[in-house]
């Protein structure tokens, strides 16, 4: 084990203060390691050398002439220069609202208007060429720095290169250099966009003290040292990879790796060798399907051996867990660590110590497997509006397929049907600008509602059981409300009836019963027979009923988007089971109903 230097939140006061006392106890360890495109390596910055880079950008943003309270907005890439921007806005009482860099412009745009948003910094041509649809619509910004030198500026008096921006460097450097405006720790901080009910995203007010809160209860939930790597490829605008990725990491002295892409995660994992893993469930979702793959190419006793591996490596971690007997199989470990175990996971750097996967459930065959295989695995649950986790296993106490205890402070109990509801220092101040929907989730007594239903055990641990309302969980940890997805699309003539899923899958999918009449007209525009088999779901109907379902939702956020359709004739009804007699969707019996649709269109994904 390493050593502990953990910072207090009220040692750290602000997210810059907790910055400032990290470099004070940690200077010259290191602080962040990325990769230079330019150089074609891997580049170290220590606590110190992050800092006077701080300064640096501080001065940039005095000449800006912004207020405390004024909006400045990131959408790069994981980099230090998230981080910088980060804390030298957060240290002159500035706002950050962290955009996600795959989102749609006309998104962005909405989010950047809605939060009043004064600077934007951006990492290269790609996002330069994506906002290009709605400049028009950005008069409000005064400034657009790009922290690579865009190649094709226009003519945009307001775009810098983040080098011209940050111009000379002071002289002063250290903690010192750093300014940390006295605010209270319950100000706000960031404001971070989550996906409404209406389609449009929701402004998720966050103070200091809620993040900083966060942090310290998760990290007592899981110990982190000085010595570990966190290597980092969730994007900083999840807010499980801000508090539990990077602050939590500075607040206990480790160090970050950023991941060049997510392609190349793979390769990182062995030249970075982390030793803590944050992550959503579905880059273990990949892992395993990879893995299931090869072992259809073994030897029947390949993969009897590899079966038997993660059965012994799982009765290992039960009886460790208390919850099963010691038995001679036990004694087959180490030969079976060394055959099959410990290939695996090499190729996850050989150092993973613990790997943390939030933001949707992990699928109980995949935990066992990893589990199974020696992985330290824990599982944590939250929202955004709790900062965002509000329970977690511990590495003592982990019972796989629950959301785990609710973390110190945590108060939990069951509301109207079983929904939980919780209060805790991590509890947003409100959405911004937007007081009824804050009423909405946050009662008169300070229960946030979840709108998750639970079972909850007598040692207070979280089952989640379901929803209230239709909410879908993508693998990566994105919720998206269905309901307003399917009005849209049904909006268009040619579908009568539409359910959208997705549920712990890595995309939207969607099952549509056509308006017969005007299928049949589309189908004789393209010169197709109405009667052929399964004409509804082959190119070129589909191909066309697709980009009609991608024109109704483009105002949705980027992640909300439909890759895989399968269309029918039969209208859903009342007589079928699939409606209610007030015409309201069944949704579990037409997903019974399409199960093998279901499983056709995710498979190979």
């Amino acid at each position: 084990m390493g050593r502990r230097d953990v910072i207090t939140p009220d040692e750290a006061g602000t997210l810059a203060g907790l910055f400032r006392e990290r470099v004070r106890r940690s200077g010259d360890a290191e602080a962040y390691r990325s990769f230079n495109p330019d150089s074609g390596a891997w580049e170290s910055l220590s606590w110190n050398a992050m800092a006077a880079r701080i300064a640096h950008w501080q001065a940039a943003l005095r000449r800006e002439e912004l207020q405390p309270g004024d909006r400045v907005a990131l959408m790069l890439r994981n980099s230090p220069e998230w981080v910088q921007l980060d804390i030298a806005a957060s240290g002159l009482g500035l706002v950050v609202v962290p955009l996600y860099t795959q989102d749609r412009a006309e998104n962005i745009a909405y989010i950047l208007q809605n939060a009043g948003v004064k600077l934007l910094l951006i990492g290269d041509d790609e996002h330069w060429d994506l906002l290009g649809s709605v400049r028009d619509e950005l008069g409000f910004l005064r400034r657009i720095v790009s922290v690579r030198r865009c190649s094709d500026p226009g003519h945009e008096p307001r775009l810098q290169c983040l080098d011209d921006w940050l111009g000379a460097a002071p002289d002063t450097d250290g903690p010192d250099a750093l300014h940390v405006k006295p605010v209270p720790a319950d100000s706000l901080a960031t404001i971070v966009y989550t996906s409404g009910t209406t389609g449009r995203p929701k402004g998720v007010m966050l103070s200091h003290a809620n993040i900083l809160w966060n942090a310290h209860a998760s990290q007592r939930m899981a110990a982190v040292y000085t010595d570990d790597l966190f290597l980092s490829f969730l994007p900083l605008s999840h807010t499980f990879e801000r508090t539990v990725g990077y602050y939590l990491s500075m607040m206990c002295g480790a160090a970050v790796a950023y991941n060049r892409s997510i392609p190349e995660l793979a390769d990182d994992l062995l030249e970075i060798r982390p030793t803590v893993l944050i992550s959503v469930p579905r880059i273990f979702e990949r892992v395993y399907n990879r893995i299931q793959a090869q072992l259809e190419e073994k030897s029947p006793l390949a993969r009897a051996l590899f079966d038997t591996a993660v059965d012994v490596g799982w009765r290992r971690f039960e009886h460790r867990q208390g919850r099963a007997g010691w038995s001679p199989v036990l004694l087959a470990w180490p030969l079976l660590d060394a055959l099959v175990a410990r290939k695996v996971m090499q190729k996850l750097g050989g150092r993973m110590r613990l790997a943390i996967s939030g933001g949707a459930a992990l699928p109980p065959d995949i935990s066992r497997l990893f589990i199974g295989l020696g992985l330290n695995l824990l599982q944590g649950y939250g929202l955004t509006e709790t900062s965002p986790v509000l329970c977690a296993s511990t590495l003592e106490d982990n019972v796989p397929d629950s959301a785990g205890l609710p973390l110190p402070d945590v108060e939990v109990r069951l509301g109207e049907g079983d929904e939980l509801l919780v209060r805790s220092p991590g509890v947003m101040l409100g959405y911004w600008d937007d007081p009824q929907a804050t009423a909405r989730m946050i009662d008169s007594e300070g229960w946030l509602h979840t709108g998750d239903k639970v079972r909850v055990g007598e040692d207070n641990r979280v089952w989640i059981t379901g929803r209230c309302k239709e909410i879908i969980v993508l693998s990566n940890g994105e919720k998206v409300p269905p309901g307003d997805m399917e009005m849209a699309i049904a909006m268009d003539p040619l579908f009568d009836q539409v359910l959208v899923l997705g549920d712990e899958h890595p995309f939207l999918a969607a099952l549509i019963v056509v308006n017969p009449d005007q299928a049949r007209l589309e189908l004789k525009r393209l010169n197709q027979d109405p009667d052929a088999a399964d004409v509804l779901n082959r190119d070129p109907f589909r191909s066309l009923a697709l980009a009609r379902v991608h024109e109704r939702i483009k105002a949705f956020p980027g992640y909300a988007r439909i890759y895989e359709i399968t269309c029918y004739w039969e209208p859903w009804t009342i007589e079928s089971g699939l409606l209610t007699p007030t015409l309201k969707l069944r949704r579990d019996r037409v997903v019974e109903n399409a199960v093998e649709d279901i499983s056709r269109m995710y498979a190979g994904h």
